[in-house]
């Protein structure tokens, strides 16, 4: 009994700390705000503008995010660029 409680506790502390980092080059001026979706939970990707830097979006992934361009999918590790609202994996 004490390993399935144990293991319950691994597996939920596990999925509480998941979320996909990201590098990221916004050469846009202004600072953008990208919905998310990543395992069904709702989330947001921010970059400040004229910036390089990284960005956290809670869940795990792959996570799927909405910019001017359409919709991407990201798991995590890739290197961004962002371009008039536009999200491009390097």
């Amino acid at each position: 009994m004490k390993r399935v409680l144990v293991l319950a506790a691994l597996v939920t502390s596990a999925s509480a700390f998941a979320a996909v980092t990201v590098r990221y080059h916004n050469g846009d001026s202004k600072k953008h705000t990208f919905d998310a979706v990543c395992s069904g939970s709702k989330s947001q990707l921010v970059t400040d503008g004229n910036t390089t830097g990284s960005a956290t979006i809670q869940g795990s992934g792959p996570c799927k995010v909405t910019h001017a361009g359409g919709e991407v999918s990201l798991k995590g590790g890739e290197n961004i660029d962002i371009k008039d609202g536009k999200i491009s994996v390097k």
